[in-house]
């Protein structure tokens, strides 16, 4: 079983500026999130990992890169972002104005994805970590890893709205006593 689990959420991207739901539309990263990754490269400096999983869009692979793990990343769909559907591109407060009671927790995307497909998924992703012996590493996106946290932490999928992820942002996932799954660090 995994030791840790380290997740990190890309860095800025235009879309994520402003606040546009980026599921499948495969952009960089702006200057400002290049330089959010370079930053955050210091945070894994003596972690060995035994395991590196990426998403396969651009935003993440490129953070991968520029932490230093471009390499040793096996890219992994299951960490592929939630599928937004018909809202793809577009922000909450756009959403809000046809479907005031919208929420993506609960609701999940017209011809996307709901909460139980995106948990389905990182689910997979959990029981490859617990086959690995040390720490493992996934750089990702902010609402798939905001969902592996949840069920990380044994709770249902809608909890992940309780974990916000700046991009950029680092959290580590351990153990208390070595059996109890915690939340060790967040958004550092």
């Amino acid at each position: 079983m995994a030791s840790e689990i380290w997740i990190m959420r890309h860095g800025e991207t235009e879309w994520s500026r402003v606040g546009k739901h980026t599921g499948g539309t495969d952009i960089p990263l702006t200057e400002h999130g290049r330089e959010q990754a370079r930053r955050a490269a210091g945070l894994f400096a003596g972690v060995g990992f035994s395991l590196v999983l990426c998403s396969p869009l651009l935003r993440a692979r490129e953070t991968c890169r520029l932490i230093g793990f471009e390499q040793a990343a096996e890219l992994c769909d299951d960490l592929h972002e939630w599928d937004y559907g018909e809202y793809e591109g577009i922000t909450s407060a756009e959403i809000h104005e046809t479907r005031p009671d919208w929420d993506l927790w609960r609701d999940g995307c017209p011809g996307g994805e709901n909460g139980a497909e995106v948990g389905a998924r990182v689910d997979r992703v959990l029981a490859r970590a617990a086959a690995v012996s040390g720490e493992v590493l996934c750089v990702a996106h902010g609402h798939v890893l905001r969902v592996l946290t949840a069920r990380w932490l044994g709770m249902d999928v809608s909890a992940g709205a309780h974990f916000a992820l700046a991009t950029a942002g680092v959290g580590v996932l351990g153990h208390e006593h070595e059996t109890t799954p915690v939340l060790s660090r967040w958004s550092i």
